[in-house]
């Protein structure tokens, strides 16, 4: 140890970190209340425009000119383009009530904002965009891709037993992190891929997999082993959820649900419940992701087993799902066929 370094306390590294932390926090809640404060000038701007558009006729060239004299007084601010002033009129005739714009939209950054007016039309739905990106500290670039995919639709699509499987609230948010369909359109897959070709782009893809599956999934592995009287099997996909406090197991299919499905995951389920759960975790989950489904069949299937499964579907890449000929496509080439055979058998019997 050198003399200079011997005269440093013992702790000072502790109490450095210590202090870079609290800068840290300081840094972010000023970052904050600077955004919070910004979201509100920039909806005050847009409702004085509006205003004076309304009760004046102010058209676009005035706003044209107030662009150039803001940033004239103000160059070292940026924000006053003409662009970005007409946002402001669309941020504030989007929410003309000041207390949502205080109570939610302040805590998200402006170009989050941007996206929400250009892309969702609907003022519920907006909202509840707003409310998920603050809820999952999504960026901008995630915000985009759920809108895209329509999450709003998805989550709490699936068809599940928790009501009668799990405790309440536990069977509320279980429904509700649970999509259907869930979007695949991020791997890229073969006209004849398998089940485990899917698994493996998949775990490939982890990263976008888990954007996909939604907050609070952790990986744990695929062809997870487990071993049951001597014989050992392996789950598709486990992973862990940490705002359920539960293991998740996945399944999946490249077909269209069956019964026998859900018996399966089912011992799956009750296994890992046995050899992996703690006693503070919360009941094992099943996820089976299909092809396609069957209310009814799935209803049936679930409906007396009393481990918590639910039953979704994927959406393949388009290069997969168009390489997969459709009913309707399949009775047409199979009536084609039968016309083509039953014209050659009249040719023949007139030879």
């Amino acid at each position: 140890m050198t003399q200079q370094s011997s005269l440093f306390p013992q702790d000072y590294d502790a109490f450095l970190n210590q202090l870079k932390a609290q800068i840290r926090r300081a840094q972010v809640a000023a970052a904050t209340a600077l955004n919070r404060e910004v979201i509100l000038l920039y909806w005050q701007l847009g409702k004085e425009i509006l205003e004076r558009q309304e009760r004046e006729g102010w058209g676009s060239k005035v706003v044209d000119r107030l662009a150039k004299d803001l940033q004239r007084e103000f160059p070292d601010v940026q924000g006053f383009s003409a662009r970005n002033l007409k946002y402001m009129r669309a941020f504030a005739e989007a929410y003309p009530d000041v207390e949502i714009v205080q109570q939610l939209l302040h805590k998200l950054p402006w170009g989050h904002l941007i996206r929400l007016l250009d892309s969702v039309k609907n003022p519920e739905e907006r909202i509840w965009y707003a409310q998920q990106a603050i809820e999952n500290g999504w960026s901008r670039t995630v915000l985009a891709y759920q809108i895209e995919s329509d999450l709003h639709k998805r989550l709490g699509g699936a068809i599940t037993n928790f009501d009668l499987t799990l405790p309440k609230p536990q069977s509320d948010l279980a429904k509700d992190l649970i999509k259907d369909p869930y979007n695949f359109s991020f791997l890229t897959l073969g006209k004849d891929a398998q089940e485990r070709d899917l698994e493996a782009a998949l775990v490939t893809h982890i990263r976008d997999f888990l954007l996909e599956l939604g907050m609070g999934f952790a990986f744990m592995g695929s062809q997870y082993p487990i071993t049951v009287d001597g014989k050992e099997y392996r789950l598709d996909l486990l992973f862990y959820h940490v705002r359920l406090r539960c293991y998740v197991v996945l399944e999946l299919k490249m077909v269209e649900f069956e019964p026998e499905f859900s018996g399966k995951l089912n011992f799956y389920v009750s296994a890992i419940d046995d050899l992996l759960r703690h006693e503070d975790d919360q009941p094992t989950i099943g996820i089976i992701l299909c092809k396609s489904k069957k209310k009814t069949t799935v209803e049936y299937a679930l409906r007396n087993l009393s481990t918590p499964i639910a039953v979704s579907t994927h959406q393949l890449p388009d290069q997969l799902r168009q390489s997969l000929p459709s009913s309707e496509q399949l009775e047409m080439e199979i009536d084609t066929k039968l016309s083509e055979i039953s014209s050659q058998t009249s040719k023949d019997e007139e030879t």
